[in-house]
């Protein structure tokens, strides 16, 4: 049963994260859920010092406020500061996270309450996570009830909204001219992510977030030339490398965030030389 709670934990976040990472990929925005992962350090903190609390709606809260701030401030570096993007986002989550560090240092530091506990979460910990009633009963891992209502929000986010971020995505300038508020999409893309990043980094752990958030798209980006397929085929993905991850992971005795990851990497190399060898057959 434990094999079961991992894989399905990690099939949610590989699902959300692909979902999410293939309007990142197209946008050129690939690093900005590792900015968004770090950056939002300083909201967890904060929200902890305000409620004495570490409980998953909380630290959601605090990490997705900061995480939108965050969004935020890389756009205003980038369009008023004229930085380009990948120094905005740099300096962003660089100065945020550091701050996070200072406000643990000070405030925090007599409490189970540091970077490695709320960034580096463990999959493997998932099945241990329990939902329990006030009655005793068991409602299995409470993860995957917070990675199964992200899921529906990602989900109805898209499809209530597939036509304004394919024409954001694809063709802005056009989407302004027929009144498409760019910047407002733009800002509920980064909330999404900001939402993916935060509920998923605490179960599984960063690194395994942003190769989730990675890897399926620019695989299923190599497979397809259509959006809606690009869609699909990356959650499929996603879901080969979580369940791959951790039968990888069983059989070298290792960590299972760190094999899934692997995989991830494995799989795109693979498709990759298939792209290339097809190529090569067709000049």
């Amino acid at each position: 049963m434990e094999a079961f709670w991992t894989i399905l934990a990690g099939s949610l976040v590989a699902i959300n994260c692909s979902l999410i990472g293939s309007y990142l990929i197209l946008r050129k925005m690939a690093m900005m859920g590792d900015a968004i992962s770090h950056a939002v350090l300083p909201g967890i903190v904060i929200a902890f010092l305000l409620t004495g609390s570490r409980a998953p709606f909380i630290v959601l809260i605090g990490a997705g406020s900061i995480g939108i701030i965050a969004t935020f401030l890389i756009e205003f570096f980038h369009r008023k500061g004229k930085l380009p993007s990948d120094a905005s986002i740099g300096v962003t989550f660089t100065w945020l996270f550091a701050l996070g560090v200072i406000l643990i240092s000070v405030f925090a530091n007599k409490v189970d309450l540091d970077q490695d506990c709320v960034l580096h979460g463990e999959i493997a910990y998932v099945p241990l996570d329990l939902w329990i009633t006030d009655s005793g009963i068991n409602l299995g891992p409470r993860p995957i009830y917070l990675l199964s209502g992200v899921l529906i929000v990602n989900l109805a986010f898209i499809l209530f909204s597939y036509r304004a971020l394919y024409l954001t995505t694809f063709d802005p300038a056009f989407a302004a001219t027929i009144g498409v508020n760019i910047t407002r999409w733009h800002y509920l893309l980064m909330g999404a992510t900001s939402l993916t990043t935060v509920a998923s980094f605490e179960s599984v752990g960063a690194i395994l977030v942003v190769a989730l958030l990675v890897a399926p798209p620019a695989t299923a980006y190599l497979l397809t030339h259509y959006l809606h397929h690009m869609l699909v085929v990356a959650s499929f993905i996603g879901v080969i490398i979580a369940a791959g991850g951790y039968f990888l992971a069983a059989w070298i005795d290792g960590s299972v965030a760190g094999a899934m990851a692997t995989v991830a990497g494995i799989v795109f190399f693979t498709v990759l030389l298939g792209t290339l060898y097809k190529q090569r057959r067709g000049a």
